[in-house]
């Protein structure tokens, strides 16, 4: 433990002395305070309180990340009633990735903390992953590359499209 710990430390010292980047630290509260730019963001859909966009940097085609706009690192520091909305958020995201994607299966969860896998842990977001029997291959895993077959502008317009049949097929929003 003495060892990981210091790993944590050397990397929050190694920050605190990093220049500052061309992109947001937090690109979720980015997406979320310029709501005119959801196309180039590929953001597919908004509500009052969230949003559902296309991952840039996807573990599969059709990746999708959900966040609530306000960040916060955990679903417990959000109040009952706003994390009762991310989980609608991500019945939506599930409901458009069978709508778009027709996907064989899927997977759907959260990475809680850096150690978890959370790129970003200070801002709270699910993951929504469509999958296929053998979409998984040596690529990835010896040559630490991804491959995937659909761009990320066809994606998102497929998803543009399936948006209206995964509201009405959910419920949760009015038609």
């Amino acid at each position: 433990m003495a060892y990981i710990r210091a790993l944590d430390h050397d990397a929050t010292t190694a920050q605190a002395g990093a220049p500052a980047s061309s992109t947001p630290a937090d690109f979720l509260a980015d997406y979320w305070a310029h709501p005119d730019r959801d196309a180039a963001q590929l953001v597919i859909f908004r509500d009052r309180k969230g949003l559902i966009l296309l991952n840039r940097y996807p573990y599969a085609n059709g990746h999708l990340l959900v966040a609530l706009g306000p960040a916060r690192a955990g679903l417990e520091d959000y109040v009952p009633e706003d994390r009762a909305h991310f989980w609608r958020l991500m019945e939506l995201a599930m409901a458009l990735c069978d709508e778009a994607c027709r996907p064989q299966g899927m997977n759907a969860g959260l990475n809680l903390g850096r150690a978890a896998g959370a790129g970003l842990p200070e801002h709270l977001h699910g993951h929504v992953v469509p999958r296929w029997a053998g979409d998984t291959n040596f690529m990835s895993v010896l040559g630490e590359v991804r491959v995937i077959p659909d761009a990320l502008e066809d994606v998102y317009l497929a998803y543009c499209a399936a948006l209206p049949a995964a509201l009405r097929r959910t419920g949760l929003w009015p038609s």
